[in-house]
C-alpha cells in the first residue's frame, strides 16, 4: 500500500532553519491530504500542517504560522516542510501522514483521519 518516508531532520543551532520532505509511493495512493505532525519529547502527537489536493491551500497551526511553511510536489508526490526560526520546543520527532479521505478543513487537524504514516524523523534543536 502507500509508503510515506521522511527525510531532512537531524541537529540545527537555535534560529537556524531546517527543510523535511516526505515522499510517498504506492500505486494505490491518491494523496488527497498530506500532512505533518510533530510528537515532542513525552507529550502527545501534535498537528503542524497539511495541503489538500483538492485546494492546494495549506493550513497551519496556529502558533506555527510565519515561521513553517507546508508545501506539496504533486509531479512527485512530495510534501516539504520549511522551518525556520527554530527554537528548542520545536526538538521532536516529525511524522508524515496522508489520505485518500475528503477531508473538510476542521478535520485536518485529527490524526484519527489519516490512515497512512511514516515512520519520522528526528529533528534536534540545539546549542
Amino acid at each position: 500500500q502507500v509508503q510515506l518516508l521522511e527525510s531532512g531532520g537531524g541537529l540545527v543551532q537555535p534560529g537556524g532553519s531546517l527543510r523535511l520532505s516526505c515522499a510517498a509511493s504506492g500505486r494505490a495512493f491518491t494523496g488527497n491530504t498530506m500532512a505533518w505532525f510533530r510528537r515532542p519529547p513525552g507529550k502527545d502527537r501534535e498537528f503542524v500542517a497539511a495541503v489538500k489536493r483538492s485546494s492546494g491551500i495549506p493550513s497551519y497551526r496556529n502558533s506555527l504560522k510565519g515561521r513553517f511553511i507546508v508545501s506539496r510536489d504533486y509531479a512527485k508526490n512530495t510534501l516539504s516542510l520549511q522551518m525556520n526560526s527554530l527554537e528548542h520546543e520545536n526538538t521532536d520527532v516529525c511524522y508524515c501522514a496522508t489520505t485518500s479521505k475528503l477531508l473538510i478543513t476542521k478535520s485536518l487537524a485529527g490524526d484519527q483521519g489519516y490512515e497512512f504514516w511514516g515512520q519520522g524523523t528526528q529533528v534536534t534543536v540545539s546549542s
